[in-house]
């Protein structure tokens, strides 16, 4: 049994982060990883076509001493780059001195007694550790749904999140189910090389352009020198954690010239300012919101000729409210559906039956024969990396079976009854509501401040109250009242998974009015929680 101050669990932004700023405090550190190298959701995902979202510069860590010499080459860098730069962050920094890849944590057990968290790998590896982080994301138990005669077929079948290092998809017939972020990126991708395409879709994808371009070093070079480090600073500062904000003016407030001057600023833009830098009432305002549809479905129409791929893909009635689901970013996916080698399967209207050893049958009788099966079908969004982790704290009861009937957090950092633990990035922070890194870093700087104060102030055990939590929890219900979110099936709300509870799994009140309330409870002596002295 192996003993640490910290351990941490994931190697991606959020647990690289924690261990470079432990080691600052002299504190020791155990990263433990399922996959086999650095990089979290970058370690897995390297399906066709996988990249970020995030615009340049601010997908990466702020701390100068590594963006100083390192360049993208890409304004949305693909997942290859995304490696490449954890490889050099661990060249630079020797982080693998202190990661156990190959480790996929199954428990983690407190201990009253020692106030320790006894931390069991697959391999049944035992770890001991003060303080316990969980560095999951929020999309690290991918998702199957439960198909009829899945086992039966005799091609190969992928999901995205497990792409093989070998996979030749040229000349096959290859289906792909979903449509969501990686459906898009997949399709668009493979399109041009496979005998035939079948996209089985259930929602239409309210796609926007991503406006990928290619980023010179002289260019980086002089963002760096004037604004990388206000671009950085910037971040905290807005409602998702981009450079960019929602604007505070009302969308009617606007004259109609203006809101058409105004959506078109911001689509030619590319990336997430249609989304995140629109009207900031569209969100919460239905009328608004559908101007902000219409617009995006004239976009859309014009780069689709066939009538009834503009119905399946644009349709006159909207099949949620615009930006309350994340919108993915597209680079030619509308195209795509006019190659003579795609078709498009709308599973709403005919559902999917069962896979046969040849293909997929529909329910109106049809068998479309395949190759390969894609399924793009996400994950157990935002919980799944921590309930898939038998957690039990003071009371002996896994945090699987507490949020059965919903997620209760303080802070969207830490849960009653799991003292000395805290997630990054998790639920019911602003999690994938911002830019990633953006997030990442805030709650990792305070979970690090947290663990600082208690060394220097003798404190032991720190733990969310249960009026605390249960206040913070309702604030988060309260804030998605107010929105159009549940007008929409999505992981948001967790409606993706059968069974979850459907309740607004991260923070929707923004990045700043977060941050707030998480810089308020620790100036005020870490209200909200209780702290143990040493030797009580």
């Amino acid at each position: 049994m192996s003993d640490y101050d910290v351990l941490i669990v994931g190697a991606g932004f959020a647990g690289v982060h924690q261990l470079l700023n432990l080691r600052k405090l002299g504190l020791t550190a155990k990263i433990l990883e399922a996959g086999s190298a650095l990089g979290g959701t970058w370690a897995w995902n390297h399906y066709p076509g996988a990249r970020v979202d995030s615009d340049l510069p601010i997908y990466q860590f702020s701390d100068p001493e590594l963006w100083s010499d390192w360049n993208f080459t890409e304004k949305f860098p693909g997942w290859k780059e995304i490696q490449a730069y954890f490889e050099y962050v661990d060249k630079k920094l020797n982080l693998t001195r202190d990661v156990l890849f190959n480790s996929r944590v199954v428990s983690a057990l407190w201990d009253d007694t020692s106030d320790k968290w006894a931390v069991t790998t697959e391999a049944r590896r035992v770890f001991r550790g003060k303080f316990l982080v969980l560095c999951t994301g929020i999309g690290s138990k991918y998702h199957i749904p439960k198909f009829k005669g899945l086992e039966t077929f005799k091609g190969e079948v992928h999901h995205t999140s497990r792409w093989p290092a070998e996979c030749d998809l040229a000349g096959k017939r290859v289906g792909v189910i979903g449509t969501g972020a990686t459906g898009v990126q997949v399709i668009q991708e493979i399109a041009p090389i496979v005998d035939h395409l079948t996209v089985f879709q259930r929602t239409p994808n309210l796609a926007i352009p991503m406006r990928q371009q290619q980023v010179s070093v002289q260019e980086q070079d002089k963002l760096k020198k004037d604004l990388y480090a206000v671009l950085f600073n910037r971040r905290n500062q807005t409602f998702s954690g981009f450079t960019y904000d929602l604007d505070p003016k009302r969308t009617f407030d606007a004259t109609p010239e203006e809101r058409m001057l105004f959506y078109e600023d911001k689509w030619e833009k590319g990336g997430f300012p249609f989304w995140l830098g629109n009207y900031g009432d569209y969100l919460s305002n239905q009328q608004a919101n559908d101007e902000v549809y219409a617009f995006w479905r004239k976009k859309v129409l014009e780069r689709i000729s066939d009538p009834v791929l503009q119905e399946k893909l644009a349709p006159s009635k909207p099949p949620h409210p615009f930006g309350v689901k994340r919108p993915s970013l597209e680079q030619n996916y509308f195209e795509v559906y006019s190659r003579p080698n795609v078709k498009l399967v709308d599973v709403s209207e005919y559902a999917i039956q069962e896979i046969t050893p040849q293909g997929l049958k529909t329910n109106d009788g049809t068998e479309h024969p395949l190759d390969v099966l894609v399924l793009a079908t996400g994950f157990d969004m935002v919980t799944g990396g921590i309930t898939s982790i038998d957690i039990r704290g003071q009371d002996g009861i896994s945090i699987k079976e507490k949020w059965t009937d919903g997620i209760q957090s303080y802070l969207g950092l830490a849960s009653a009854t799991y003292p000395n633990m805290f997630w990054i990035y998790g639920p019911q922070s602003p999690s994938s509501f911002s830019n990633g890194p953006s997030t990442v870093e805030l709650t990792s700087e305070w979970i690090i401040d947290c663990i600082k104060y208690m060394k220097e102030h003798n404190i032991s055990t720190i733990v969310p109250t249960k009026d605390a939590q249960h206040a913070y929890s309702e604030h988060v219900d309260q804030l998605a009242s107010t929105g159009l979110w549940f007008k929409a099936k999505s992981w948001y709300t967790g409606s993706n998974i059968e069974g979850k509870k459907q309740q607004m799994l991260q923070f929707p009140g923004g990045v700043p009015m977060y941050n707030r309330m998480c810089v308020d409870a620790a100036a005020k002596g870490y209200q909200g929680f209780d702290l143990k002295p040493l030797h009580v």
